[in-house]
């Protein structure tokens, strides 16, 4: 990397012998190589202290002793989050970060990313939070974009994508409720009408009077599970589903999605068999991560409330209303087969996503 001759500092001869540029010699803040740079540079004082990133996420380090203490470092930016049994080696490990670079101990954490953080040691019990979902039978359409240049004018002064935005990252870190919403609002961000705006501020008056709401994590049994649902034509417009899965540790919610089909779904075993294959994936992403930092159990279940969808994903039979599948949706049979994780069938009324996917009233605490 070359710049310019600083105008200040140099003489003319030493600027015309080095033709007016220098190389530097290390990165400089603001380059669009800094942040790999810093990266590697932290990668590498890490491996020194005996480290290693997972190669499921590069931004989580880790380490392993005999007597079967941890320590989990994330990195985010230059942000760290810090977690182990041992006190003594947590400070020993910041010791020896705060040889290379120059750190700020900021105590226990109790926010970051916007997201509040709460403990309580002695029930063994974490909370995350940040500062009424739409109704059963409303319904969004292309009609309800506005037609009228009056209309699309009065629109224009309206923060409809900075609003949605901001639910997004409500949704993201650590509301799930929410997600079906969003998402259902979201699809009209490009031309969005009076209609739509209203429906962005019962969400945001439903976070406003659940602003205590979020996620909770306790001393439930440490297992893996995943849960999928799908809707059927639940888009009006298109006729697409909308389909969501959920994942949980302990009991408490750790991964979650609700989002449109790419394609139309013929029937509600296919649009269930398609979100499954969705579930699945994310569920052996978890998979791999909690194994790479040690965590391990016998059995790793994804459960669906239809049993035509485990059946199609359980048998290799091809007929008249599922023999148009695309054959790449059918890698689930592999897995399955493979026993890299299982597909059961769950009651309806017991099956968490389906907030995910319907717009049906649900409470979450």
């Amino acid at each position: 990397m070359r710049a310019d001759v600083p105008d200040s500092g140099v003489d003319d001869a030493r600027r015309n012998a080095w033709h007016q540029v220098v190389t530097l010699g290390k990165s400089l803040y603001g380059l669009k190589q800094a942040p790999r740079q810093w990266y590697k540079k932290f990668e590498s004082v890490m491996g020194e202290q005996g480290y290693r990133k997972t190669t499921s996420d590069h931004c989580v380090f880790f380490q392993r002793f005999d007597d079967d203490d941890f320590i989990i470092l994330l990195l985010y930016v230059d942000g760290m989050l810090i977690v182990g049994k041992n006190a003594d080696r947590i400070v020993q490990l910041k010791k020896e970060l705060s040889k290379s670079f120059s750190m700020k101990y900021l105590g226990p954490t109790k926010q970051i990313l916007g997201i509040r953080i709460t403990r309580d040691k002695a029930s063994k019990k974490l909370h995350m939070s940040q500062d009424s979902p739409l109704t059963p039978n409303f319904k969004l359409t292309e009609k309800d974009c506005p037609s009228s240049e009056k209309e699309i004018e009065e629109m224009d002064n309206v923060l409809h994508a900075s609003a949605v935005g901001s639910l997004m990252y409500s949704m993201v870190c650590t509301r799930p409720d929410i997600a079906h919403a969003v998402g259902f609002v979201s699809q009209f961000l490009s031309n969005p009408g009076k209609k739509h705006w209203e429906a962005v501020k019962w969400i945001l008056r439903y976070l406003r009077g659940t602003s205590k709401f979020g996620l909770s994590f306790g001393d439930g049994e440490p297992m893996l599970v995943g849960y999928t649902d799908s809707d059927m034509e639940g888009n009006k417009d298109n006729m697409k589903s909308t389909s969501g899965y959920l994942m949980t540790y302990a009991r408490g919610t750790v991964s979650w999605q609700s989002r449109l089909q790419k394609c139309v779904a013929l029937s509600t075993t296919e649009a269930e068999y398609l979100e499954a294959i969705e579930a699945c994936k994310e569920l052996l992403w978890l998979k791999r991560f909690s194994q790479e930092l040690g965590f391990m159990q016998q059995r790793y279940v994804v459960l669906c409330d239809n049993q035509s969808a485990i059946h199609l994903a359980k048998n290799s039979t091809f007929h008249k209303r599922t023999k148009h599948i695309d054959v790449r949706y059918h890698w689930i049979r592999d897995a399955l087969e493979d026993k890299r994780f299982e597909l059961d069938k769950v009651h309806t009324d017991d099956n968490l996503p389906f907030a995910s996917t319907s717009s049906s009233s649900a409470t979450f605490t």
